[in-house]
């Protein structure tokens, strides 16, 4: 088995739904959710600031799918509940709006690069949407190399909006 951490985001429809519904359809693909952070309001940030706010939490799971098998279930559950839109399609729009994103940030203490996937996630040191909720989990999170994410967290600026928005979504 391989401990894992996924961020999830939504900023279309019942976005609190839409992160239950991702929480419920993992397990319904074999990962098991052992946690999960509160909910969090958050600033749009990227390419596309002109849109609604997100809300975003962070899952500690259990599978024993490796990284290209943990991302598949990921993409899975991110077209079962409504996202379609992929890059290279018509109509995708990089950071914009959506009813559901599912990223792996981290699985145990792998390093792993390939053309759909590189473990840690680019942005789970930049990102305060990110960092914050995975820390709700554990405080102590480092990245294969070493580095602790709190102190990732206490360098960036504080200009990325992060609300606590609500209590942790629901775990079976």
């Amino acid at each position: 088995m391989t401990v894992g951490y996924l961020g999830l985001g939504s900023n279309v429809g019942d976005r609190r739904a839409k992160l239950q519904a991702a929480v419920d359809a993992l397990g319904l693909h074999g990962v098991r959710v052992l946690a999960s952070s509160s909910t969090y309001d958050t600033d749009p940030v990227g390419e596309v600031v002109d849109q609604p706010s997100f809300l975003n939490a962070c899952l500690r799971v259990e599978a024993t799918l490796g990284p290209e098998g943990l991302l598949d279930v990921c993409k899975a559950v991110e077209r079962e509940l409504g996202r379609d839109a992929r890059p290279g399609d018509p109509g995708y729009v990089r950071h914009g709006p959506r009813p559901i994103d599912v990223d792996l940030l981290l699985l145990d203490d792998v390093t792993y690069r390939s053309a759909r996937l590189v473990l840690p996630h680019e942005q789970v040191t930049t990102r305060r949407f990110v960092l914050i909720p995975l820390l709700e989990l554990d405080f102590e999170l480092c990245t294969p190399d070493g580095t602790a994410l709190a102190d990732c967290l206490a360098r960036l600026p504080l200009d990325e909006g992060v609300r606590r928005a609500g209590r942790p979504l629901q775990v079976p």
